[in-house]
């Protein structure tokens, strides 16, 4: 161990140095599924005060994420998190919207309640929606552990910066990946496996719009993607499974590929090779 000890002590201090600006991962992924739970419960709650108690205890949770960013947080730590609580009313009432959209939408859904307890896609929705406030109000690091952790459980990858509208659906929800510039309308609606991405990846573009902007009332079906700061999908549009796209589209569109199907006799030999899986 003493041929350790120069390295133990190197790595002590810069991790030292590090997580001094370095929120507790564990402390916020905690403090979103409390908020969410709080908000959307799945158990009965016997006195407001228990609700009182609850939105203190997240303030004080939340307080002290801000303070260990303090040194690169705009604004007061504890005025940042006075102004997120203020905005807590207006996240739930695009949340209803989002549930509601999903149950309207979805001939599966049995209840508004499963939505909440059950769909990973309301449950990513709900993260994105909260990390996005912090994100607006220039709050480092915390948006993006939040998106983070709701990715690692749904496999839906929202960066916080992404600007979504109300009553946004993502039905089945694995794969789905919405970047940082995206712009999606009112009442959108995307498959699994779709990615609303950029055309190049470039440091020199980080300043620059780089994500598709998708306007009201679109669907876009399973394994889609579109590419693109440019690329607007206009309203009413429905995008087939599988469309790679890289162009905009006006509205009331609708992209698909259209499969081609050859039958052969297997008694005639042709170019086709066999092949054992």
């Amino acid at each position: 161990m003493d041929k350790l000890d120069p390295f133990i002590d190197k790595l002590f201090n810069k991790h030292r140095s590090v997580s001094e600006f370095l929120p507790d991962i564990y402390e916020t992924q905690k403090f979103t599924d409390k908020l969410i739970r709080l908000l959307f419960p799945n158990y009965p709650c016997d006195r407001k005060e228990q609700y009182r108690m609850r939105f203190r205890e997240l303030t004080l949770m939340l307080e002290r994420l801000m303070i260990s960013l303090d040194s690169h947080l705009e604004g007061d730590p504890y005025e940042q998190s006075r102004h997120f609580f203020e905005e807590v009313p207006e996240i739930y009432r695009l949340l209803v919207k989002d549930a509601e959209a999903i149950c309207r939408f979805d001939p599966a859904v049995t209840s508004l309640q499963e939505v909440i307890c059950a769909y990973p896609g309301f449950y990513a929705i709900a993260v994105y929606r909260f990390a996005n406030l912090l994100y607006s109000r220039g709050v480092p690091l915390l948006p993006r552990i939040m998106t983070e952790h709701a990715h690692g459980r749904t496999g839906i990858d929202i960066h916080p910066g992404a600007t979504i509208g109300k009553s946004f659906f993502i039905d089945h929800g694995t794969g789905v990946v919405i970047g940082e510039t995206t712009i999606i309308g009112d009442n959108v609606k995307i498959y699994q496996g779709v990615t609303l991405g950029a055309m190049v990846v470039k440091k020199s573009m980080a300043s620059k719009k780089r994500h598709p902007t998708i306007e009201d009332n679109v669907v876009i079906y399973a394994g889609s993607t579109v590419l693109g700061g440019e690329t607007t999908i206009g309203h009413d549009s429905v995008i087939g499974g599988n469309v790679w796209l890289t162009e905009s589209v006006p509205p009331h569109s609708v992209v698909y590929h259209t499969s081609t199907v050859k039958i052969r006799n297997s008694k005639e030999k042709g170019s086709y090779d066999d092949f054992s899986i």
